[in-house]
């Protein structure tokens, strides 16, 4: 149908139709980030699986630790070791803590990779020098990154569940109170 005042489709010169559509869209973007920043975060779970991720991010936190202190260990280290060992103290405590934990977990992968082909220098002496070493590091970093970090962890803290309590209206509070 050919309007005189709209074109043929009706949304050419309609005013109201582009800051409609536009809103429509930034609704739609916002939802796509908040979608994919709770696919990053979808289960935190608590009671043995919860402290079973808690002591499998512990202990591999602790291990980053421990490598990044291979980089400045000893008597005057240099700018570039501290620049190699200050990302690898960064991720094992929030490894560690458990905040950003699948992000981080898939960034240490990437580096351990990195190193592993010597993309990368290595610390000396290194905790990931063998084959069996970087094969326990990926499963380890792999099962953090899909499982998530845990109920004891900032990110559930920050995105975990919530309960929601919502309180009755004014009226309704009137008519409970009566006898």
């Amino acid at each position: 149908m050919v309007s005189k005042h709209y074109g043929t489709s009706g949304f050419e010169k309609a005013p109201g139709c582009t800051i409609l559509l536009l809103a429509v869209l930034r609704e739609r973007q916002t939802n796509v980030r908040r979608d994919v920043l709770r696919s990053l975060f979808f289960a935190f779970p608590c009671g043995w699986p919860g402290a079973a991720l808690l002591l499998l991010r512990i202990v591999f936190g602790v291990a980053l630790l421990v490598e990044g202190s291979f980089y400045v260990d000893g008597p005057n280290p240099s700018a570039a070791a501290w620049a190699m060992a200050l990302p690898i103290f960064i991720a094992g405590g929030l490894l560690v803590i458990g905040c950003a934990t699948p992000i981080v977990a898939t960034v240490v992968g990437a580096g351990l990779a990195c190193v592993r082909l010597s993309l990368l220098p290595a610390g000396v002496p290194t905790l990931f020098d063998s084959r069996v070493s970087v094969l326990f590091g990926f499963t380890m970093l792999a099962t953090i990154a899909a499982l998530g970090p845990g109920a004891f962890s900032v990110d559930a803290r920050t995105y975990g569940r919530r309960e929601i309590i919502i309180p009755p209206r004014a009226s309704q509070q009137q008519t409970l109170t009566r006898p």
